[in-house]
């Protein structure tokens, strides 16, 4: 018979705050998974930081792109298409992209193909993060400067013990390889890097936690994830894996402090750890793994 008294005392001694150098936070959700064999990490926002400030290009899209309507300010416009994005974050950016059609035709106005609007995004975000990508191509920019906080030494003891990781990003595939290349990264993931295609049908995060499972004939209690989205989360813990939230402070990268919209929102869809970035990660995975 399990002592389930002596369980919650177990997972509390684990889970003491003072194993750590900075915040952790852990839900009542939380119990350790000493058979966990896989992990999964979400691209933006948990591991890179090459496309920081995206939603600073697309909302101002989003609100001038929608028909204002009869007495409505540009700060609310600028809210609402926050919160139209944000709420589909994670997903591909094509989603966020429909989503900005059906507002437009809402509205009354004529909508184009959300794949226009999705290529129009890119090339504004493209003036953003471009001096990133060619300082990185240049080595002005250091591989880790556009990685979230002490990530690199996560992943380094993640390959020493064995254990198989895997990439997924709603960035278009082409992107996402080609800046997990620039921040030396590919080496830890190899083949196993997914990310969105045009035809968005045939990619989503839930399809890559499937595809995990059933190649590697596992059941879902043995999945870890870490991840700045809803979506990575949800799918993680409909799948019966356990879920870390990185709600980072992208803007502020090594700050130690949370993204209070992203660890509320997180939190909201079922994370069981939530941390701001990677510096406990080790001590974490140790305690994840119930050591």
């Amino acid at each position: 018979m399990i002592d389930f008294a002596a369980a919650r005392e177990f997972t509390r001694a684990m889970t003491d705050p003072n194993r750590f150098t900075g915040l952790v936070e852990f839900a009542p959700s939380f119990a350790p998974r000493p058979d966990i064999s896989h992990v999964l990490f979400d691209f933006d926002g948990t591991l890179s930081l090459i496309r920081e400030g995206w939603p600073e290009v697309m909302v101002p899209m989003f609100a001038e792109m929608m028909p204002p309507l009869a007495g409505e300010t540009e700060e609310q416009r600028q809210q609402l298409a926050f919160e139209d994005i944000m709420h589909l974050n994670g997903k591909q950016t094509i989603y966020q992209m429909i989503q900005l059609a059906e507002r437009i035709k809402e509205r009354g106005g004529q909508p184009r193909d959300p794949l226009w609007y999705k290529h129009e995004y890119l090339h504004r975000l493209d003036v953003r993060i471009n001096a990133r990508i060619e300082g990185l191509k240049r080595g002005v920019i250091k591989p880790d400067e556009l990685l979230v906080h002490r990530i690199r030494p996560l992943l380094e003891e993640l390959q020493r013990r064995g254990v198989p990781l895997y990439l997924a990003s709603g960035t278009d595939e082409h992107f996402v390889k080609k800046e997990a290349s620039l921040l030396d990264v590919t080496r830890y993931f190899g083949v196993r890097i997914y990310g969105a295609l045009d035809d968005y049908r045939r990619f989503s995060k839930k399809m890559v936690i499937e595809r995990i499972l059933r190649e590697n004939r596992i059941p879902g209690e043995r999945l870890l994830s870490f991840g700045d989205g809803y979506v990575e989360i949800e799918n993680t813990k409909e799948a019966g894996g356990l879920a870390v939230a990185v709600a980072s402070d992208e803007a502020h990268n090594g700050s130690g402090q949370f993204d209070e919209w992203k660890r509320q929102r997180l939190l909201s869809v079922g994370a069981d750890v939530v941390i701001p970035d990677f510096r406990d990660a080790i001590t974490l995975l140790d305690i994840i793994l119930g050591r």
